[in-house]
């Protein structure tokens, strides 16, 4: 079932239209949509590994918009669309431990969110409830986001033809790494105010509350 996933979505990738599409699924996932834009960029950099950059380019510009149009619901909206939005995608519990982190620590977190797999949309939902100032949100997704996009797309271009054939050989084996860089990602944002003891209390606390 992997492997026929897996080959459909390269036939895909390398549809004339597919630059469009990762446009929009990298902008959306950072709002509302639970599907990351990770695997499609991978898949469309195999399928052409010569534009790896240009197509890393794009998920981060739209990422970055996307991450724009989050805040924008999250402090406009957030009464009426944003708690339906993330109680749809099974996040709203997490919404009061990540509004804990981003008063504790601020653009770290965005940054740390921008540059794993975990999901973009709470931040930036959460960044625009509690009225983050909105120059470091940008900057920070920018430098998060471009970090994992724009080194995906360079790793392809330059090793584009050997890293194909480690996951056509290896398919279940990355899918499970990729799988363990989401929990780590996780467990980083949860442990980012581990330096300082009472901003890890005050965001401990949040968290056993989210659960009551």
């Amino acid at each position: 079932m992997l492997r026929k996933l897996y080959n459909w979505t390269m036939e895909k990738a390398a549809h004339p239209h597919a630059e469009g599409w990762l446009a929009l699924i990298s902008f959306i996932e950072s709002s509302f949509f639970p599907i990351p834009p990770h695997p499609l960029l991978g898949l469309m950099c195999l399928a052409e590994p010569k534009k790896a950059i240009r197509f890393a380019l794009v998920c981060t510009l739209a990422s970055v918009l996307g991450g724009l149009f989050g805040y924008a619901i999250g402090y406009f909206l957030y009464d009426t669309v944003g708690t339906a939005m993330l109680s749809a995608i099974g996040l709203a519990e997490e919404f009061p431990v990540a509004a804990c982190h981003l008063r504790e620590r601020d653009w770290e977190v965005i940054f740390l969110a921008g540059s794993t797999p975990v999901p973009f949309k709470l931040l930036t939902i959460t960044a625009g409830f509690i009225e983050m100032a909105l120059v470091p949100f940008i900057l920070a997704s920018i430098a998060g986001r471009a970090l994992i996009f724009m080194t995906v797309g360079i790793l392809f271009r330059m090793f584009g033809a050997p890293i194909k054939r480690v996951i056509d050989e290896y398919l279940a084996t990355v899918t499970t790494v990729f799988a363990v860089l989401v929990v780590g990602g996780f467990l980083a944002l949860s442990y980012l105010s581990g330096g300082d003891d009472s901003g890890q209390h005050k965001c401990a606390a949040a968290a056993i509350e989210a659960a009551r």
